[in-house]
């Protein structure tokens, strides 16, 4: 719970470059500073925030490596909007950055498969690789890549809101298939829940399973823990408990008396 450096900050620190953390870029400091060091570039990564127009102007281009095939899901959560959605593929794009969320000109673009099993964390984590590998093709070909970008098409553009806590609750009149997206895209973190009786728990992994009945309603216990949804079933492989580790379903049931019957609600 302490704060540390970055990956980017420790590594520019070892090679003795300047380091600049500005608490707000929207100060005509933040501006004449940029316009001072006189980048070629200005490389943009899970910043989170829409760059204010004077920044914009103090630099000759500002790239984004935005982990979505824009114009698909545009905005602060593209991995897990993509899984939610069910897409079978992800990407990353690198585009010229605008006033607006996400709607600039692409410079370079690379597809990638999301595999059955990939959670947010695997999927980040594979895009990351390919954007870090994209942006070093990008700059070493600047000016042609900028003379030659891409518009996006606005008309095809889906939007990737941040993530609300109410979106992380398994509400169990839903399909399976839906609820099974729902854990692995809010894997690793914040982590899909739901309450058993008076006790939140946090469901880390989970597959689609046989089985019909009320939603919520807990078909089966053995390996998994089988409840019933709106549509199928969901066997749940790892939870937790509030306050407590992650446990196979076989553990959680060692120190928990569940029961067919009992019945999964949510957490709100």
């Amino acid at each position: 719970m302490q704060l540390e450096p970055s990956a980017v900050k420790r590594l520019a620190l070892q090679h003795g470059l300047p380091v600049w953390q500005p608490v707000t870029l929207k100060d005509a400091d933040a501006a004449a500073r940029l316009a001072a060091a006189r980048v070629d570039a200005l490389i943009v990564a899970a910043y989170g925030l829409i760059l204010p127009r004077q920044v914009l102007d103090a630099v000759p281009c500002a790239l984004n490596i935005h982990a979505s095939l824009l114009p698909r899901w545009r905005g602060a959560a593209p991995i897990q909007r993509a899984i939610l959605a069910g897409d079978r593929e992800s990407g990353v794009c690198i585009m010229r950055m605008e006033e607006g969320l996400d709607t600039g000109p692409v410079l370079a673009s690379e597809a990638l498969p999301i595999a059955p099993g990939d959670d947010a964390g695997s999927l980040h984590d594979k895009l990351a690789q390919a954007g870090a590998r994209l942006v070093g093709d990008v700059l070493a070909r600047l000016p042609h890549a900028l003379a030659n970008a891409q518009p996006q098409e606005n008309a095809q553009a889906t939007y990737a809101p941040k993530i609300r806590k109410s979106e992380t609750e398994l509400r169990w009149v839903r399909p399976a298939v839906e609820l099974e997206r729902a854990v692995r895209a809010f894997r690793p973190s914040p982590g899909a829940q739901c309450r058993l009786g008076e006790q939140t728990l946090k469901v880390w992994s989970a597959s689609l399973a046989d089985g019909r009945g009320a939603p919520g309603e807990i078909l089966r216990i053995g390996k998994e823990i089988v409840v019933a949804c709106g549509e199928g079933a969901l066997g749940i492989a790892e939870l937790q408990r509030a306050g407590g580790k992650r446990l196979a379903a076989r553990e959680y049931l060692a120190g928990h008396a569940l029961r067919a019957g009992m019945r999964f609600g949510t957490a709100g």
